[in-house]
């Protein structure tokens, strides 16, 4: 499936039901990570920090990135709503590290044990995706560890900024407009 077939087809839908999405960029949410949050994001400082070293990140190479805003998927600009469509590549193993190190009482706009669960029937093809791409402060094959951290940077930082807990839309199978449909009551009690 072409880059950006999946996520077109699930804002389509949307519009269908009524419920207009953007793209959004946030500037809090930039290529530096936890080190460029501001101060009131402070209270998820120590759980990303935990995430980001137990993905092998390079601190030293992190915090001098730039403070380029990270392209999103999509924001419900009358909720202030977050929402991300994951496709197969964010159900890796190293996407479930992740959870261990997230705060109890932090709230979320999506089922943990369930992504969890995605990661591990999914991650034997998903650790396969672009495994051998390098990125910035996580070395050579360090891209799905990089994805793993900025996933878990939008879901702690968005509440953290003010903004309803983030949205995650599962959707390994690559069909927007299946994945808003099996979450559109979801989605409807939280945009609304």
């Amino acid at each position: 499936m072409p880059v950006g077939d999946c996520e077109n087809a699930f804002v389509e839908t949307a519009l269908k039901h009524g419920v207009q999405l953007v793209r959004y960029k946030m500037p809090w949410l930039n290529q530096r990570g936890h080190f460029g949050l501001p101060d009131s994001a402070s209270a998820v400082a120590v759980p990303l920090e935990k995430i980001f070293a137990s993905l092998g990140g390079k601190g030293a190479e992190q915090s001098v990135k730039r403070t380029t805003a990270l392209p999103g998927d999509f924001i419900h600009e009358g909720t202030g709503t977050i929402i991300e469509v994951d496709e197969i590549q964010h159900f890796t193993s190293f996407r479930l590290q992740t959870f261990s190190f997230y705060p109890g009482a932090l709230p979320l706009g999506f089922d943990v044990n369930q992504y969890s669960s995605l990661c591990e029937r999914y991650s034997p093809l998903a650790d396969k995706y672009r495994h051998s791409k390098s990125a910035v402060a996580f070395g050579v094959g360090g891209r799905q560890r990089q994805r793993a951290y900025y996933d878990a940077l939008r879901d702690l930082a968005t509440p953290a900024m003010g903004h309803p807990p983030l949205i995650r839309i599962p959707a390994p199978d690559g069909n927007g407009k299946a994945a808003f449909e099996r979450n559109l009551e979801r989605l409807l009690n939280a945009l609304t």
